[in-house]
């Protein structure tokens, strides 16, 4: 069985060729063989970087420039193939083939591993990581929390020395978040590994991990913070929950309540089914109401139709059944049904935010995508330029303004697409998974900002895992999938 790897940081930076900043600079660190990491740090400091930057995948000087160096067991991260095995974010960006064995085993293939061993290897992985089906069940049937599991399994069956984890639970509900916790802590009995992992709501990996390492921001670059968990997050935990960090004990502001009751019916829904594939609805039976004035959170299970619910309502997916309703103080002569307005129509009466920001970004820099609205609606440019300036400021996104779209973290995609969503004000604002990626400042700030535009009037609808948002916002909750 393949040893724990041992990682040297060595003043490693690393700039994406179409920027002027560098998205991580200047750090500094050792990881001893079989030490699990949890590393920290606010929205766009370079995390996620570091961590492709340690799994050797980030590409050559035509994908950006690098400083330093990386390396594993000695060696350069980038010659080390199959060494590290990385984990991201998103369950679906995972899946690469159709079967659940089949997915198991592309790694090992791709290794070379030899035949008679790669179907014991996939057994053994899918045994450590508790994913107990078939390995001919399909990949698409699978859950959130098990595409997890299969991810996790595929880098088990490779038998790295370090296995990295980009906020591998961001987008699973509680059931999910433990079992993919659980998972890695059986991986790592089954197959000693150095761990590194990055996850904004630190509570649940403090059992894993036996060290925490914070990154700086743009005015700290590099190592701000190394120890264990209790030397970091309780001697430095004021300053750090100041910088956004999520610090158990330490949480951020909310907003107050609403300032009055919930007021006209915007969109109705009564015995409505809703789909992606068409005959094969998802959730059925639904009777909503959207308000202006309130927040309605849609939660729920992974697999329990939330996200195409709210594309539903946006009126981007015909129903399964019944209609979608408008009610004429919202349609205002475009009709009754949403899925029959133009997208000129949509602009000021519904706005989305998709689950994954990349799925709507269409310009080349942040400035360019915030303006896509305003210009749409033939508003003159010295009022572009102020709506837009002013949304790059709430959003903490100033400095990032001729910035490609792409190039951002993940918090940052995420504000840049509510953003882009409020530049035209729409009267009902439709979110899927608002709060993800973010550290705990900008967590407050756009909790706050969804907070004014429900005290203004605006009909506000989040699907979302996070619960404190759901409290924070004192939101009316439609559970799909089941009770609590």
């Amino acid at each position: 069985m393949t040893h724990p790897a041992r990682v040297e940081v060595r003043g490693w930076g690393w700039r994406h060729a179409s920027r002027n900043a560098w998205a991580v600079r200047g750090v500094d660190l050792t990881i001893a063989p079989g030490e699990r990491v949890l590393l920290l740090g606010a929205s766009g400091t370079g995390k996620s970087t570091l961590l492709h930057g340690l799994a050797g995948v980030l590409g050559g000087a035509d994908e950006g420039e690098v400083e330093g160096e990386i390396l594993l067991d000695g060696a350069r991260a980038a010659d080390q193939r199959g060494r590290a095995g990385l984990v991201l974010q998103d369950p679906d960006s995972q899946v690469i083939l159709a079967r659940v064995g089949d997915d198991v085993a592309f790694g090992c293939e791709n290794l070379g591993v030899p035949r008679d061993q790669i179907w014991p290897r996939v057994e053994m992985a899918l045994g450590a990581v508790g994913l107990d089906v078939p390995r001919d069940r399909p990949t698409k049937a699978l859950s959130g929390g098990q595409k997890q599991r299969l991810a996790l399994a595929g880098v088990v069956a490779m038998q790295p020395g370090l296995v990295l984890l980009d906020e591998p639970t961001a987008n699973l509900d509680p059931g999910g978040v433990e079992e993919v916790r659980d998972a890695v802590a059986a991986m790592l009995q089954a197959h000693p590994a150095t761990l590194v992992v990055i996850e904004h709501r630190v509570d649940v990996w403090l059992p894993l991990v036996d060290r925490v390492i914070v990154l700086g921001g743009h005015d700290a670059a590099g190592v701000v913070a190394d120890g264990t968990p209790a030397e970091v997050l309780g001697s430095l935990g004021d300053s750090l929950a100041q910088a956004g960090v999520w610090v158990p004990g330490h949480p951020p502001v909310e907003p107050a309540p609403p300032v009055a009751e919930s007021g006209q019916t915007l969109l109705t829904t009564r015995g409505l089914a809703v789909q992606r594939v068409a005959g094969h609805p998802v959730a059925t039976g639904l009777d909503l109401d959207v308000r202006a004035g309130e927040v309605l959170a849609v939660t729920g299970p992974n697999g329990a139709g939330k996200s195409t619910l709210g594309l539903t309502l946006a009126g981007l997916l015909p129903p399964a059944a019944e209609e979608v309703v408008a009610e004429e103080v919202l349609a205002d002569g475009a009709g009754p049904h949403p899925i029959r307005w133009s997208s000129r129509d949509l602009l000021t009466r519904i706005g989305t935010v998709f689950q994954d920001p990349e799925h709507q970004f269409l310009a080349r820099t942040v400035r360019d995508e915030l303006e896509i609205g305003p210009k749409a609606l033939g508003l003159a440019e010295e009022e572009t330029r102020s709506i837009v300036d002013d949304l790059l400021e709430r959003m903490r996104l100033t400095r990032l303004a001729a910035a490609n779209p792409y190039t951002l973290s993940g918090g940052e995609k995420r504000r840049l697409t509510v953003a882009s969503m409020l530049a035209t004000a729409p009267r009902v604002l439709i979110l899927d998974e608002p709060t993800f990626g973010q550290d705990a400042v900008t967590w407050s700030r756009l909790i706050a900002l969804l907070a004014g535009l429900r005290d203004a009037g605006s009909a506000v609808v989040i699907v979302t895992h996070d619960l404190d948002a759901v409290r924070a916002l004192h939101a009316r909750e439609v559970r799909l999938g089941g009770d609590r």
